[in-house]
């Protein structure tokens, strides 16, 4: 069947409730979709379902834009760094960063990571008055418009575009900046998933009530307190202020334990590793080895001198680690589900220097965490992270970064090895410099997406940053940006500079490089007849970068990651480009042979299965699209594969 869509630039993230509303309860939706709320009660009301009479929650100047800012239409397209994707180190990569607003962005990941990241930390803009939090928003909105669009009165839609476009950084101003940000944060997180937000005491109480709102009541777990200075008091303060505080909810709620620190652990590093126990050994092959009488070993899995292990391979251990693959024969009585099952518990498989094969069980039995975040859990403060940040750079060029140790800590309370970590309010990198620590320190594969705003270095401010992107880095504007991302590239490194002594040729210690830019000049999606769009929009004036960026944007609006490449697909000189099951015509010159051998490659080609072909239709005739639509439609593929045509504006 033949699809026209205008989504180029209607992007925008789902409504996930409605669409469970609409399929539990079609009765309840007019024919125009319109939702019946009384249809709804009375539904409710027959299953003896009582409404509160009483509510409690929270109001804003703004509320209602913010609410609008949630589901509203990207302004953006998302363009790949080519270049920089394609470097050795980063072209397997599955972390990002992308640079751009953090909301726009939001919105471009609403359908490729609904519902696939484990765990959000973000920290946003305290709004502590120097901390220069301004509301800008570059939408124009008309009285008129706003009040129809938000459902307001004239007067609060005038007081609305007031502190909007008046550069606030009022409590109302805040709200509405952070409530569209979390809403679309809360659809990406998986069941299971957590969001940790830092704040001080400037927002905690606002936040407090807008996670509620958001993210249910019910689903908070803590508020735990970070002890983030140890700098003694300013005389000219009441108090020393030496907490921040992190607001932790989950998306359900749910019986999972959190992993805080083993028990009598008092490592700086909550998450503590095995040591090796000897340095040098050699058996040769063919040897027996035997457990001493008086050890305290499982002597049913080590070795008797009824059962002793015997060496199928010279075992030969220099610098406490195996030369070669080695292979015991014996009566284990671990089987190997048995072997792989404990040491995937953290059991620890040692040998001792007489060659007996011991085993330690972790027994990790993990505190439960403290709401109080210090030097006890191994936790840094903020000066001790600022000293780490500058030995990495070479001086500060960023103030107050957020200590690696405490997104180590937090992460290890509910991440698994494989899971994905989001932060939007990227700032110096640390949420990314942690995960990649991680995963070298345990061989773990997490991934990160981080989202940093190109906000501008005022060379006024802070010279010496400006200087540093401008003359050491040779970018031309210089932005926070360019900073996130070289502290990443030098956080990479001085990993592997550190782990010399380990094989980290398996761990992602790249990431990709993607950012938004504005939709084309001109660009209009108001035609109802779109045979007549071309006489609306010049496409002659796109270039390749235009198009690729146009393809990534779709792509993502599709579910498909921005890591996934998709593949050139030849078609006798069209090149068409394939990724999930779905088949993008991007190009112009599209012809009746190459429709030939599309539909051939479909029947013969067996790793080739769209069930969805989309075409850009500003490059194409309506005679060629209704040519493609009715062929595709008609033809019998080998396959029984039923294939869906769809035209994009």
């Amino acid at each position: 069947m033949s699809k026209e869509q205008k989504i180029t630039g209607n992007i925008q993230p789902p409504n996930k409730d409605l669409e469970i509303l609409k399929q539990n309860f079609p009765n309840c939706f007019d024919k125009n979709g319109e939702f019946d709320f009384e249809k709804f009660k009375i539904q409710l009301s027959k299953n003896e379902i009582n409404f509160s009479k009483e509510s409690y929650g929270m109001d804003w100047l703004g509320k209602s834009y913010a609410r609008l800012l949630a589901t509203d239409e990207t302004t953006t397209l998302l363009k790949e760094d080519e270049i920089f994707n394609q470097k050795e180190e980063n072209k397997n990569s599955r972390n990002l960063l992308i640079k751009g607003d953090n909301l726009e962005v939001l919105k471009h990941l609403s359908n490729a990571y609904y519902e696939k990241i484990k765990m959000i930390y973000i920290d946003p803009p305290y709004n502590t008055g120097s901390d220069g939090f301004v509301y800008a928003d570059d939408r124009k909105f008309t009285v008129e418009e706003l009040q129809e669009l938000a459902g307001v009165s004239e007067e609060r839609a005038k007081r609305i575009l007031d502190f909007t476009q008046s550069k606030s950084n009022s409590h109302s101003a805040w709200l509405t900046f952070m409530y569209p940000r979390l809403y679309i944060a809360k659809q990406l997180l998986k069941d299971d998933g957590v969001i940790f937000v830092s704040i001080d005491d400037n927002e905690i109480a606002q936040l407090r009530l807008l996670m509620d709102e958001i993210f249910g009541e019910d689903n908070f777990v803590e508020q735990f307190n970070w002890f983030r200075s140890a700098t003694p008091p300013n005389l000219s303060h009441k108090s020393k202020k030496n907490l921040e505080y992190i607001l932790c909810y989950e998306k359900s709620k749910n019986s999972l334990k959190y992993k805080g620190i083993k028990k009598g652990s008092k490592s700086d590093d909550p998450i503590t590793k095995p040591q090796n126990t000897f340095k040098e050994l050699s058996f040769k092959k063919g040897s027996l080895i035997v457990a001493r009488k008086d050890s305290k070993i499982d002597k049913g899995i080590y070795g008797t001198e009824k059962f002793p292990n015997e060496l199928l391979d010279d075992l030969i251990v220099k610098d406490g680690r195996n030369e070669n693959a080695v292979r015991f024969k014996n009566r284990f009585i671990w089987l190997q589900n048995k072997l792989d099952e404990e040491l995937e518990n953290g059991t620890i498989i040692k040998l001792s220097k007489n060659g007996v094969i011991s085993y330690k069980k972790s027994n990790y039995n993990a505190e439960v965490p403290p709401n109080l975040i210090d030097k006890n859990v191994g936790v840094e403060t903020t000066e001790n992270a600022g000293k780490n940040f500058d030995i990495l750079m070479g001086k500060r060029y960023f103030d107050y970064p957020k200590p690696i140790s405490l997104i180590k800590y937090l992460s290890n309370f509910l991440v698994n090895q494989n899971d994905l970590i989001l932060d939007f309010f990227a700032g110096s990198g640390t949420t990314g410099d942690a995960v990649m620590q991680l995963n070298a320190e345990d061989g773990g594969n997490r991934k990160f997406i981080l989202v940093q705003l190109p906000e501008l270095i005022d060379p006024k401010s802070n010279k010496t940053a400006y200087d540093f992107v401008k003359n050491e880095l040779k970018v031309k504007t210089p932005t926070i940006f360019e900073i996130t991302k070289e502290r990443l590239i030098r956080a990479s490194k001085k990993i592997q500079e550190d782990n010399k002594d380990k094989d980290l040729s398996k761990q992602d210690l790249g990431f990709k490089v993607f950012e938004t830019i504005p939709v084309w000049e001109d660009y209009n999606f108001e035609s109802e007849e779109l045979e007549k769009q071309t006489t609306l929009f010049d496409e002659s004036k796109l270039t390749i970068e235009d198009i690729k960026a146009l393809l990534v944007t779709w792509k993502t609006y599709d579910g498909i990651s921005l890591t996934e490449k998709t593949q050139e697909t030849d078609l006798n000189g069209y090149t068409a480009h394939y990724s999930s099951e779905k088949l993008y015509l991007m190009d112009k010159s599209f012809t009746t042979e190459n429709l030939k051998v599309l539909l051939e490659k479909i029947d013969s080609d067996k790793s080739f299965n769209p069930t969805t072909i989309i075409a850009f239709g500003y490059h194409f005739e309506s005679k060629n699209l209704r040519e493609i639509s009715e062929n595709i439609k008609s033809y019998a593929n080998k396959k029984s594969i039923d294939i869906d045509f769809i035209t994009r504006y």
